[in-house]
């Protein structure tokens, strides 16, 4: 193959030709166009890959199910099928109770490229000599002669027996496993996540179950009327505080909540009410456990990981990826496989991707938008790649999935096909969004907030990749950080959320800027919205796990879904509001319309305005002012009425606006607008004007 022409014109030509889709990129944004070759070979190395799966492993279908033959596996005669990957093992064995614990009686047998197998033949009766729910252990003999007591980095089920420190791997192969009733709903075109953690579930101090979540929250999550469910901390983690960031067991489901089949009856009965459910996966990096993690799994400190001090995080102190390893691919490939196909997850919320897209890490970096901070050497292309394939598989085995990546770096092209050299994921998360909110809470009396620079942060984003925008998630619900209802209301939360007590000005300020920021928010923020759980009533207190630091209290490990219930507390007038946002949005469809045209930031009078999907948006941020007649521009001539109200009575307003107003807009061209109508906008308020002679 003859080399391109020197020079930028040369190399940008070889690129085009490379890249089956790349001039749409270029397209949407030119100034991409210097690093061209740049996209050119990561899409190079993404295809070279997939070519060599195909040559050698009969394609990426067959090499992403890895789940099959690795691990143990009953075999149609009754016998056992077991298989490691452990290239740096002297000898590899397998015991438990089946065998008394004896250490040595049943050896693997070495075979290429650092696997081993074992065959067990079933008893007389045809039974497997292992029986469902038995203790297991993969036994290492390192290079040194040391004898290892390991879990295998492919089981699907491990338990802590009280009073121990350590997880135990148990074999799972149920007589009756659980049977999905119901077929995936299809991929929404607006996605309004609900951000859930099992555990902290209930209003009770305890870990919540599975079943609690099916009986009691999924309910909730219907009537508030999101479409997705993200379920964080279900990849087993020892460490309960992690929050589900440090993983131990990547193939099995978190037994802390219940059983696999219990998960399973939770993701089927979430897709029988149209729900579908993303699961908060985790490879990014691994717990540094041992004993039962993947850590020196083989007794050496690479296996699926970097050696030496590439493969530690210094911030996180747990283990990296080696991402360019074979058996680490069909390691990871699989895992994603796993979820979809035993446990029916419809996609994925991919966490710690921007420690994975650099050497770096992110750590100590200030991103500033500079393309040069997305290029060259800093960038780690092995891990990259992966995220390729890892969203060519995922997309291919199921086109509806949905895949959302975590980067706080913006990363041009994450968001775009692979086809034309982007990373493939559908969505990325806003995460600037909750960080103005916060900042602006913080450091900003209400009449110093900028109107201009909160429309720049909500709609700064690349053209073509769609955004998850939110006000707060976990993060900002986790002890040393507030809550948006703990920032503005703090202390009062707990004396003055009674309906039979007036007022007082900080719970009225704190109660219609919640639902102000959260709506804006919505409606301008992204093409998605994610709330964390109990965050849309205004949850008060943080959110902290049992831990050392707190004697391992699980006062704030908990959900009080109860204060919605209670018709004497205001904390249901939040959750209304909530719930009548996200049913306009379904009806409507601003999240999957284009994005919004903004045609007022009027800094003294703090009014925002704009239009998405046929619907006129009309904020008024100011703290005292009430505005009479206020001219609203808009692109449609017509009639408008009142759809959606902060003040209304139902949501904790002040019942300031007569929703029987009829609003006529006339040929008066106003801030761009060729139409324009006048409208009372009362201080504190968000309103939603549709136009009523639009068919619907």
């Amino acid at each position: 193959m003859a080399a391109p022409a020197q020079g930028s014109e040369g190399e940008l030509a070889a690129a085009l030709a490379a890249v089956p889709e790349l001039a749409r990129l270029l397209e949407s944004d030119p100034y991409l166009k210097p690093f061209a070759k740049d996209f050119q070979r990561r899409y190079m190395k993404f295809h070279q890959i997939l070519n060599n799966i195909g040559e050698n492993e009969g394609g990426i279908d067959k090499f992403s199910r890895g789940y099959e033959t690795f691990g143990i596996h009953r075999c149609s005669d009754g016998g056992l099928y077991c298989k490691e990957w452990a290239p740096g093992a002297e000898a590899v064995f397998l015991t438990g109770d089946f065998n008394g614990w004896n250490p040595f009686s049943y050896p693997y047998k070495k075979m290429e490229y650092g696997k081993w197998e074992l065959h067990i033949p079933p008893k007389q009766n045809k039974s497997p000599l292992i029986p469902h729910g038995s203790k297991l252990k993969v036994v290492i003999t390192s290079k040194s002669g040391e004898i290892l007591y390991r879990i295998s980095p492919w089981a699907k089920y491990v338990v802590r027996e009280d009073g121990n420190v350590n997880y135990d791997w148990i074999y799972w192969d149920p007589e009756h496993p659980y049977k999905f009733q119901h077929s995936r709903p299809k991929k929404p075109k607006s996605l309004r996540i609900y951000e859930s953690h099992v555990g902290i579930s209930s209003h009770e101090g305890k870990i919540a179950s599975y079943k609690h979540f099916t009986c009691n929250v999924l309910p909730r999550i219907k009537e508030l009327g999101y479409n997705c469910i993200q379920l964080m901390a279900i990849m087993e983690h020892a460490y309960y505080a992690s929050f589900g960031y440090q993983i131990t067991s990547f193939f099995a489901a978190s037994s802390r909540f219940g059983t696999p089949e219990e998960l399973k009856e939770l993701i089927d009965t979430a897709h029988s009410m149209g729900i579908v459910v993303l699961l908060d996966v985790v490879h990014s990096h691994a717990s540094k456990n041992s004993e039962d993690g993947l850590n020196m799994f083989d007794g050496t400190d690479s296996c699926y990981f970097h050696s030496g001090p590439r493969g530690t995080h210094k911030l996180w102190d747990s283990r990296l990826f080696i991402y360019s390893s074979w058996e680490v691919l069909r390691f990871l490939l699989s895992n994603l496989r796993w979820w979809m196909e035993e446990y029916c997850f419809d996609g994925f919320r991919f966490d710690g991707v921007t420690s994975m897209l650099y050497h770096h890490h992110g750590m100590g970096q200030d991103f500033s938008g500079d393309y040069n901070e997305y290029f060259g050497l800093q960038v780690d292309e092995d891990a990259l790649v992966y995220l390729m394939l890892a969203n060519h598989l995922v997309h291919t085995l199921y086109p509806d999935s949905i895949t959302i990546a975590e980067d706080v770096s913006g990363m041009p092209a994450l968001c775009s096909p692979i086809s034309q050299g982007g990373g493939g994921f559908d969505y990325r998360l806003a995460m600037a969004i909750p960080d103005k909110w916060i900042q602006l809470l913080k450091e900003f009396k209400d009449e110093d907030w900028n109107m201009g620079n909160i429309v720049y942060t909500l709609t700064n984003r690349r053209h073509l990749e769609k955004c998850i925008a939110y006000a707060e998630s976990h993060d900002q619900a986790l002890v040393g950080d507030k809550t948006l209802a703990f920032w503005l209301m703090d202390a009062e939360m707990y004396t003055n959320m009674s309906v039979l007590a007036p007022f007082t000005p900080v719970i009225d300020r704190g109660i219609q800027l919640h639902k102000m920021i959260r709506l804006i928010t919505h409606a301008l923020g992204g093409e998605g919205y994610l709330n964390f759980m109990g965050n849309e009533f205004g949850h008060p207190e943080w959110l902290d796990f049992p831990r050392k630091g707190n004697n391992e209290s699980y006062h704030y490990a908990r959900r009080q879904f109860h204060l919605t219930d209670d018709d004497l507390l205001r904390y249901k007038l939040l959750n209304n509001f909530d719930r009548d946002m996200n049913r306009l949005e379904e009806r409507c469809g601003w999240l999957s319309a284009p994005q919004a045209y903004v045609s007022e930031k009027h800094e003294g009078n703090k009014i925002i305005t704009f239009e998405r999907a046929n619907l006129l948006f009309i904020f008024n941020f100011h703290p005292s002012k009430s505005y009479t007649d206020y001219r609203v521009g808009t692109a449609l001539p017509g009639k408008f009425k009142i759809v959606l109200d902060s003040d209304a009575a139902e949501y904790g307003g002040h019942q300031r606006l007569d929703h029987n107003t009829n609003f006529f807009s006339e040929a008066f061209e106003h801030n761009g607008r060729p139409y324009s109508l006048l409208v009372y906008i009362p201080s504190r308020v968000a309103l939603i004007l549709q136009n009523v002679d639009l068919p619907n």
